[in-house]
């Protein structure tokens, strides 16, 4: 790659919601061998590439100082031949330093591209249910900088032109400056019963909103004026609609920290559906996806499935693992014609039917007991030669059952899984979340998974902590597995799938509203 071919794109992420990235920012920083973030845009990183270097730069909005010294380090990396995604919290192009980025690298020759984002003005307002117009709210929007010039002094305004505003007026900043500006209007003419609204956190699980006049909401942050948590400020009648546009708050898991114990490849869907109902996922660094130590075999033995009656694929990782093995080798899908296929669990049948494969046996868990005489309805075991793929955690006990049945079973590892040391940075953080207090439930899909995750906060603490908390587990395998270890489970849904557990978990904390 020479110098040439690098380049920067300066990706909005939007103001919180990861899901609120462009589909093109989303792409682009997928194909980014170095991302550049603001720390308040970390959450994004979960569309960047695995092997991408990552690199924090900080607040949204930096000093000259730290500004000039990111700057450079944009240039530095593409005359690396590097492409670099400069990742920023809301867009770039409002009240950020995008421009400047933009300015510094085209007075370098560097090529770039602006993709725009979610400004926090726009997205908080949304997710509060507050329209920034309204045909009966007046005829304009003023945005006034606040919290991201990083003063706290009072802006140089026409100060009687912003009070007579027939519209609304928009302020992201700390309370501080929220009641200088509050202060600013009322001593300016803006009648104290107008109506107001403070939105903290927005487009974010710990999203909240306070809504009041003008002259409550200055009395409420001139008391909270010692805080540096920012909020939007917005002045005008559109807030009095929140009632009645109110949404984001409203959904059934909304505010609740939930962490999941599965690999980053399979969480995406379990996340996405939590999120989607109002949740913050955290993922536990329990399982790491790697090679098996011997790569070669899964495509030997892709090479020669025919040679199997049955093939057992005891995750959804497995799966796909030898199936992309089968599909890069000389083969193709019809070379498991004649053979018999098991799926272990709802997410490998999921991840084979996406591949255009319906699986002839579907067991929810891996149950050994009941796998042989499940795949025994469907075909013959005695003589049969069977294939089981399976990852480097699982025991190789389903290929000693199956042998026990008269079966001639080849044990296949298609992937090492790997987690992080008890000592690192992310276990302490999830450590440190359940010793607070502030985790509303940990979610197990495998027994793995339970033993994976006491490892990880420490063997013995992992009861006692994970019993200050709600515990789901996604079938009765996985709820025995936490019970041998002194781990109470509130959450088993009837069916043992993603979709089952999340709509558990809504009902659970439903009913404990």
């Amino acid at each position: 790659m020479t110098p040439a071919s690098g380049r920067v794109f300066i990706i909005g992420a939007g103001p919180g919601d990861p899901g609120l990235i462009t589909a093109r920012g989303a792409r682009l920083l997928a194909q980014a061998d170095v991302v550049v973030y603001d720390r308040a845009a970390e959450p994004l990183l979960r569309w960047a590439a695995f092997d991408a270097e990552r690199i924090e730069a900080g607040a949204p909005a930096e000093r000259s100082v730290a500004q000039d010294a990111i700057s450079m380090l944009l240039a530095e990396k593409v005359r690396d031949g590097h492409t670099v995604a400069r990742l920023k919290w809301g867009d770039p192009f409002v009240f950020d330093s995008g421009a400047k980025e933009a300015m510094f690298l085209h007075e370098q020759g560097i090529p770039f591209e602006v993709v725009p984002g979610v400004a926090m003005a726009i997205g908080a307002t949304a997710y509060a249910g507050i329209p920034l117009t309204h045909p009966e709210s007046g005829d304009a929007i003023v945005f006034v900088r606040g919290h991201e010039a990083e003063v706290d002094a009072t802006p140089g305004l026409d100060w009687n032109a912003l009070a007579a505003l027939d519209g609304t007026l928009v302020c992201f900043a700390a309370p501080r400056l929220v009641a200088r500006v509050l202060g600013a209007l009322i001593d300016h003419g803006r009648p104290g019963d107008d109506a107001a609204a403070l939105i903290y956190r927005g487009t974010t699980p710990a999203q909240r909103t306070i809504t009041g006049t003008v002259a409550e909401l200055l009395a409420r942050v001139r008391q909270e004026s010692e805080t540096d948590d920012p909020a939007l400020l917005v002045v005008g009648e559109v807030t009095r609609l929140r009632d009645h546009l109110r949404w984001f708050d409203a959904r059934p898991l909304f505010g609740r920290r939930i962490i999941l114990t599965r690999s980053p490849e399979r969480a995406r869907d379990l996340s996405d559906a939590i999120e989607n109902l109002g949740a913050e996922t955290v993922l536990a660094p329990t399982f790491r996806v790697g090679p098996p130590d011997d790569p070669e075999a899964v495509d030997r033995a892709a090479a020669s499935i025919d040679r199997y009656d049955w093939v057992v694929f005891e995750s959804a990782v497995s799966a796909a693992r030898f199936l992309n093995a089968l599909m890069h080798g000389p083969r193709d899908a019809r070379a498991l014609a004649r053979t018999a296929i098991c799926a272990i669990g709802a997410s490998t049948e999921e991840e084979l039917a996406a591949r255009g494969l319906k699986a002839d046996v579907v067991i929810p868990e891996l149950r050994v007991e009941s796998i042989a005489s499940s795949m025994l309805e469907h075909a013959p075991l005695n003589g049969s030669s069977v294939l089981v793929v399976r990852p480097d955690h699982e025991r190789d006990v389903l290929a000693a059952a199956l042998s026990a049945n008269g079966a001639h079973v080849t044990d296949l590892v298609a992937y090492r899984t790997a987690a992080d040391p008890p000592d690192s940075p992310a276990a302490q953080a999830i450590y440190r979340m359940l010793l607070d207090g502030k985790v509303d439930a940990v979610t197990f899909a495998s027994p793995s998974a339970v033993q994976r995750f006491a490892a990880l906060i420490g063997p013995e603490q992992a009861a006692d902590l994970l019993n200050t908390t709600v515990v789901a587990a996604i079938g009765p395998v996985t709820a025995a597995a936490a019970a041998q270890m002194g781990i109470k489970v509130q959450i088993v849904p009837e069916q043992y799938t993603v979709d089952g557990l999340v709509a558990a978990m809504a009902r659970y904390f439903a009913q404990k509203a």
